[in-house]
């Protein structure tokens, strides 16, 4: 074999070492998750619960003139669950518990590098999150009437950017607690100022402009519009290219967060 072939399938050989990695501890992770009864029923069972409580308040809303229909309202807020719940909540308390436990301190000391041990961990709820996601979709198409995406593209790119913002921030939270319970108290208010503020379980649509303006900046706000906005097919230009910018901006901070202040080993 030349050199130039050693030198060409080298990079392809490391990229296979590192998945191989990533998917061994994430089949760890995903065993460890299934016998954590709480975390495990709070990121699989709440998500697919909630949107049903959510019908009644969003059929008494008025949506004439918004362009929305209770369809359209549901279900991006019902993958906004999914992405709070399923992925932001449960992975606050596995990076908690694995640091507490000292888990993450020895998986340092081997061959895996900090970013696949964190992406490790985190592949079983972003799987479980993506999992939901089309679930709610296939249920509210059926029992909604939602029909079809005007802009698929944009609502795929707004999960696909959830999937990627919420693990990070899932990071950072855990960085500031002390134990697992501290985690799950540190989680709660961004989790309730997301399922409140960022058009869930309000549209921006129906918000004073003032009040929406601010809201929009949320975390999980670009994720919402983008997702609403695809299957509603009414995003302008500019109103797409905030909402990209605001969720790309949101995923910058939290990895440079989480380079600079994740703690890896127990905070005493």
């Amino acid at each position: 074999m030349s050199a130039d072939t050693v030198t060409r399938t080298a990079p392809a050989e490391s990229t296979v070492t590192a998945v191989g990695r990533m998917t061994s501890l994430a089949r760890a992770e995903l065993t460890l998750l299934a016998r954590s009864r709480a975390t495990f029923f709070a990121a699989v069972f709440v998500p697919l619960i909630l949107p049903l409580s959510l019908r009644s308040t969003v059929e008494d809303m008025d949506l004439k003139g918004s362009g929305l229909s209770v369809g359209s309202v549901i279900l991006p807020s019902a993958i906004g669950f999914s992405l709070l719940f399923a992925v932001y909540s449960s992975l606050v308390s596995v990076y908690a518990a694995r640091r507490e436990e000292l888990v993450l301190k020895r998986l340092r000391t081997g061959e895996l590098r900090d970013a696949e041990i964190l992406m490790g961990a985190a592949v079983p709820s972003v799987l479980i999150g993506l999992v939901q996601s089309l679930v709610l979709t296939a249920a509210c198409a059926a029992l909604m009437d939602v029909g079809t995406p005007e802009a698929p593209l944009l609502a795929v790119l707004g999960l696909l950017l959830g999937l990627m913002m919420w693990p990070a921030l899932a990071a950072v939270t855990a960085s500031f607690s002390r134990s697992v319970e501290g985690a799950q108290v540190a989680a709660m208010p961004l989790l309730l100022i997301s399922m409140v503020g960022s058009g869930t379980v309000v549209p921006f649509e129906v918000m004073p402009d003032r009040l929406a303006r601010f809201c929009e900046l949320l975390p999980l706000s670009p994720v919402i519009t983008l997702i609403r906005g695809g299957w509603a097919g009414n995003l302008s230009t500019s109103e797409t290219l905030g909402a990209l910018a605001t969720a790309l901006a949101w995923i910058v901070l939290a990895v440079f967060a989480v380079h600079k202040w994740f703690r890896w080993e127990p905070r005493r």
